[in-house]
């Protein structure tokens, strides 16, 4: 997964050598034996002996040049980039003219270590040799990234991060943050070495990948622990993307019996305080290539993943699968030119509003290695062009592996900084340019309103301005507990079904408000299908003193159709309800048209009307003051009543 994916990448990473030259630059016996040992390692990949052979022969001559060549693309291979450049360096003087490309080499290794006027340098001399034509253009295009970064550095982005603290992280490296919409629990990828291990002897052979959990409790984060069984197992997990309401995961594992490929994306869903025995996503999500960093969407519709498979644009790619009716996944496609490039791109991240996408990327401009970018949906539903988050954001080192808070104002993200002690977890206040839009969140539990049980109910998000259902979700059948995001600026209906229970409806206008970032948090007690039970309809609509329905009404309608529908025993009435405002008169005859306008569209919609009375109540059952605007407002009201069954 991560440790992996990294380590992958790098040894594609192009290398250009003498070592396969049968004649070398040396007149020493000994120091020619050596280097012979050290290709012969190096094309098995055992790096180490092959740079003990190396360190031999140097010593044996120290003008040999193939030797610091071949040197340098060993420390190339390792990311020890710095050595790279004194070996490269080495070789030049001895002989500039030797090998040309050493000057192509030595830019890269310094736009590796962030010494970009000096890489241009070196990239714009390799230019003028004339050498390896098949190289000027990545040579020009790499001069393009040294101008960037030497731009962007002297036009730095607020950035101040802070450690999450050794309450989430932990003395081993930590990457691959997930974080609910409530922000209250957190998952990271934890590489826990073997016991026993010495510090200094820790490798990817010596350790594995787990997940680890904390919560926030008054503010603050608990010890993080880890996540245990089913999901930690003897194997490696990790790369995880938690839903927004924190009721399912989807993981990274590899090598697993049941695996299509070396690494698969598997499902795990939450049952109170345990998790179910996570599940292979299979065919065709997964492949026999390489799947892996899930981002799942807040509405559980969309999900983005990096892949190697055919069809690609370059080797790692972003991909993305669509929830269909029948709940199964579609057939992946590839996120095509405006987010991938022939490079490499990973670690995707779909904010809560659907509409932000932030990923890793060595293709787009940037400064050296991955920098993470922003790219936002247009009015067609199209990624637009990609931005670099900028500088200090982004550095000459790997960054990746970003998520950004449901508000939109906190980022969370893995580094090694001074002060940290490998890997930690980071956190930093969003500039305003790479905020996505602001998201909010009802969150609650479900019961029974007569016995106070937990319920597992189906909720529905709709954007009432254009009847679009934008989330789909069930509550906890344990606890009962729900969460739904709610992109501001918009105004939705929440609707609440469970058999053999009234449906339950919620009203959310989050336009124009002075502080969106205010959750809600609403407990819903649903009542049993029984005479004389009567629900609210939140989100049916009226102007001013008139009884046309409104547009926005539709889904509360649609919603009444399908319950008539689902419960063809059941008879109902229709009452309307009005504030104080106005005469005894106007107010009971608007109360009657506006509850028969309901019946109408029931009608309309083939449900009978000998199941359907109606009737108007005008001003005379308030359930609130008429004194207060909210007050007149919830008083100004349409019900449906059990009146039969």
């Amino acid at each position: 997964m991560f440790k992996s994916l990294i380590s992958g990448i790098c040894l594609m990473i192009l290398t250009i050598s003498l070592h396969a030259q049968e004649e070398v630059t040396t007149s020493s016996g000994k120091a020619a034996r050596h280097y012979k040992l050290a290709t012969e390692y190096y094309d098995v990949r055992k790096d180490i002996q092959a740079l003990e052979e190396l360190n031999v022969a140097i010593s044996a001559d120290n003008k040999f040049i193939e030797a610091y060549l071949l040197r340098s693309d060993i420390y190339h291979d390792m990311q020890n980039y710095s050595r790279e450049v004194a070996d490269l360096k080495k070789a030049i003087s001895i002989n500039p003219e030797f090998f040309p490309s050493a000057y192509y080499n030595l830019g890269r290794a310094l736009l590796l270590t962030g010494q970009y006027e000096e890489a241009k340098n070196n990239y714009q001399f390799f230019l003028e040799t004339g050498n390896k034509p098949e190289l000027s253009k990545k040579a020009k295009e790499k001069i393009k990234q040294c101008d960037f970064a030497i731009n962007v550095m002297k036009h730095p982005v607020p950035f101040e991060p802070k450690n999450l603290g050794e309450n989430v992280n932990t003395e081993w490296d930590d990457y691959s943050p997930s974080l609910t919409a409530d922000e209250n629990t957190i998952i990271t990828t934890v590489d826990v070495p073997f016991p026993d291990v010495p510090k200094n002897k820790i490798s990817e052979a010596t350790s594995q990948e787990d997940f680890y959990i904390s919560h926030k409790v008054n503010g603050e984060w608990t010890k993080a622990r880890p996540f245990g069984a089913p999901l930690n197992t003897d194997g490696n997990e990790g790369a995880q993307s938690i839903s927004a309401d924190g009721q399912f995961m989807i993981f990274t594992a590899c090598n697993r019996k049941d695996s299509y490929g070396s690494c698969d994306l598997y499902f795990s869903a939450k049952r109170g305080n345990s998790w179910t025995l996570p599940v292979n996503m299979g065919s065709p999500v997964n492949t026999q290539y390489w799947e892996s960093q899930p981002s799942i969407s807040s509405d559980g519709k969309t999900l983005y993943f990096v892949s190697n498979r055919p069809g690609g644009k370059g080797n790692m790619d972003i991909w993305k699968t669509i929830l269909q009716e029948d709940g199964k996944w579609s057939m992946p496609v590839n996120l095509g030119d405006s987010i991938n490039t022939p490079d490499d791109e990973m670690s995707p991240f779909i904010h809560p509003d659907n509409q932000t996408f932030y990923f890793a990327s060595t293709g787009w401009p940037g400064m050296g290695n991955f920098d993470i970018f922003v790219s936002r949906k247009n009015a067609a539903g199209e990624w637009g062009t990609p931005k670099n988050l900028g500088y200090p954001i982004n550095t000459f080192q790997d960054e990746s592996s970003l998520i950004v808070n449901a508000k939109g104002t906190t980022a969370y993200y893995s580094t090694e900084r001074p002060g940290s002690r490998k890997k930690d977890i980071y956190t930093f206040d969003l500039y305003e340019q790479a905020k996505p839009i602001q998201t909010n969140y009802v969150k609650g539990k479900i019961i029974d309103d007569e016995t106070g049980e937990p319920l597992e109910a189906r909720l529905q998000l709709i954007d009432i301005d254009n009847n679009v259902t934008i989330a789909e979700t069930w509550s906890n059948k344990t606890d009962g507990e729900y969460l739904v995001c709610l992109p501001v600026d918009k105004n939705y209906s929440l609707n609440i079904s469970k058999d053999d229970h009234l449906f339950h409806s919620e009203n959310f206008s989050l336009k124009n408000l002075k502080d969106p970032s205010k959750p809600y948090n609403i407990d819903i007690r649903m009542k049993p299908i029984k005479v004389g039970e009567k629900v609210v309809l939140n989100n049916i609509f009226f102007k001013t003193n008139m009884y046309d329905l409104q547009p926005e009404s539709q889904s509360e309608l649609d919603k009444l159709v399908d319950f008539m529908t689902k419960n063809p025993g059941i008879k109902v009435e229709i009452g309307g309800h009005t504030d104080n405002v106005g005469s005894d008169e106007l107010n009971q005859t608007l109360s009657e048209n506006r509850a028969k306008s309901v019946v109408d569209y029931l009608v309309a919609h083939k449900i009978s009307s000998g199941r359907i009375n109606y009737k108007g109540y005008g001003k005379t059952m308030p359930v609130a003051t008429n004194d207060t605007e909210e007050g007149r407002a919830l008083n100004r009201r349409t019900e449906f009543k059990i009146i039969d069954k």
